[in-house]
């Protein structure tokens, strides 16, 4: 039984957090041929102020972004 474990800094909605879980259930059944029953998995979400990367927490070197954007990690649209 497959299980994944995703960590994430800051929160992501029901709708996005469901769309992960179809997403990476589909790949482990196919490249992998696993039962989607078979498959589980965790998402958590850490507060970005329990999250620190290049030596400040994420909350801080992202407190300069405009607060229209929500995730400063995501991948910019094309």
């Amino acid at each position: 039984m497959p299980f994944v474990s995703i960590r994430m800094a800051g929160s992501a909605t029901r709708a996005q957090k469901a769309g992960i879980v179809a997403d990476v259930t589909r790949s482990l059944v196919e490249r992998l041929g696993k039962n989607p029953a078979a498959v589980q998995i965790v998402i958590e979400e850490v507060s970005t102020e329990n999250y620190g990367a290049g030596g400040q927490l994420i909350v801080d070197r992202d407190a300069h972004l405009a607060p229209s954007r929500e995730d400063a990690h995501a991948v910019p649209p094309r």
